[in-house]
């Protein structure tokens, strides 16, 4: 959940990010433009945190005529307020995703760079799918094989994300060493995994950065897996954190800002991208003997 205890929508918080931008360079108060459109101020309040239930054609419409929005600009928000409403293909998963992480994969899949810190397993976005399946198995020991399948289906289809021709995301991981020698289903599904790490490493919209034993623990300890998701429409940053009772989202600043610390910090730790490569195909050669 968010930090305010709402779920997040991006295309309602991208919708709500214009809205208020546009009033602000109107020069309205939340009471002026509320009257308007004939809702009251703490309604539009939630409308510009992007946490209203849904917005109404005519609502969009008349947003628009009051800030005075050119064609292209009109045509865009109701393109968002659609979209708020629009199953997306995850849904097809409903039955295998947690309540909760919907909404990252939403997220996930509108975010423009992904950038996360994984001490302990490589990340679903750069799973091979031998590895997401020995991970499914382990989890889900009494689930069908079908199940496990629809849930290696459905990191892969994830990875899209990264790996399309089309304006594909960013991503930037810093992994742990202990990851890569954490044995996960096999010798043998680790050294294709490690080398998996590797070679996509070499995508320019990729980075993968291993932060050695050597470099000893650079936060303390005091850190677990995280993401910090950035929107280059909303510009601004949503830190998820998974925790064994549920998920986490973070947007305050101070939130954010505590969190892109302590990825500078393992940043600093790790080794450049040349090297991370190299210790990468030596830790695949190692498992596969």
């Amino acid at each position: 959940m968010a930090e305010n205890g709402e779920p997040l929508s991006l295309p309602k918080r991208q919708l709500g990010y214009y809205l208020r931008q546009a009033r602000d360079e109107a020069g309205l108060t939340l009471a002026q433009a509320a009257a308007y459109v004939g809702r009251s101020a703490p309604t539009l309040m939630r409308i510009e945190k992007g946490l209203t239930q849904k917005l109404s054609l005519p609502e969009i419409e008349a947003f628009c005529r009051l800030y005075q929005f050119d064609q292209e600009k009109i045509e865009a928000m109701k393109g968002l307020a659609q979209q708020a409403d629009t199953k997306n293909w995850w849904h097809e998963y409903d039955d295998l995703i947690p309540a909760d992480f919907d909404i990252y994969v939403g997220l996930e899949t509108a975010a423009q760079t992904i950038v996360t810190y994984q001490p302990e397993l490589a990340p679903g976005l750069l799973q091979t799918p031998d590895y997401a399946r020995a991970l499914s198995r382990s989890s889900l020991p009494d689930a069908p094989e079908a199940e496990i399948e629809r849930h290696v289906q459905l990191k892969m289809r994830r990875q899209l994300l990264i790996t399309r021709k089309a304006h594909p995301a960013g991503l930037q991981l810093i992994i742990h060493e202990a990851a890569l020698r954490r044995v996960v289903g096999s010798g043998k599904v680790m050294s294709f995994q490690v080398r998996h790490l590797a070679d996509i490493s070499i995508r320019a919209n990729i980075e993968v950065r291993v932060v050695p034993f050597a470099a000893g623990i650079p936060l303390g300890d005091q850190v677990g897996a995280f993401v910090m998701l950035q929107f280059a429409a909303a510009k601004n940053t949503v830190v998820y954190v998974e925790t064994f009772t549920g998920d986490l989202y973070l947007e305050k600043p101070a939130s954010v800002r505590r969190y892109a610390d302590a990825y500078g910090a393992v940043q600093t730790a790790a080794l450049d991208a040349a090297a991370s490569r190299a210790t990468l195909r030596q830790v695949a050669k190692e498992h596969a003997r």
